[in-house]
């Protein structure tokens, strides 16, 4: 798990920068300054929780539970819910996907409930 977790953080790693570049870029004048807002929005989120991913991976070495694994597939899980809802909604303005993202945001919650958990539990 350890691994893939880093793995993981590397791909959205990546894609958080080049979805940012592509929202600056490539979407400039052709969407609402809104939705660039929501790309935008969603580009932070992707990165501060690819480094949530990171740090998962990197805890898993000290920490072998079950619990820092919870919390890693939260982190991504978020990310694709949270996120991915946010730049489809950003280009498509279709609502059912703005009504997705909230439950991004409370995986990304459980996530971090679950990461402050197991350092408390595990030093």
């Amino acid at each position: 798990m350890l691994k893939l977790f880093l793995i993981l953080g590397a791909v959205n790693g990546f894609l958080a920068v080049a979805l940012g570049a592509f929202g600056a870029h490539g979407l400039e004048g052709k969407v609402s300054e809104k939705s660039l807002g929501q790309w935008e929005k969603a580009v932070n989120y992707q990165m501060f929780h690819t480094m949530a991913l990171f740090i998962t991976g990197l805890l898993m070495s000290k920490l072998q539970t079950g619990i820092m694994s919870g919390a890693g597939w939260f982190f991504f899980i978020g990310i694709l819910l949270f996120s991915g809802s946010l730049y489809i909604y950003a280009v498509s303005s279709i609502k059912m996907f703005a009504m997705i993202t909230p439950f991004g945001g409370l995986s990304f919650l459980v996530g971090w409930i679950l990461l402050g958990y197991a350092v408390i539990k595990g030093f």
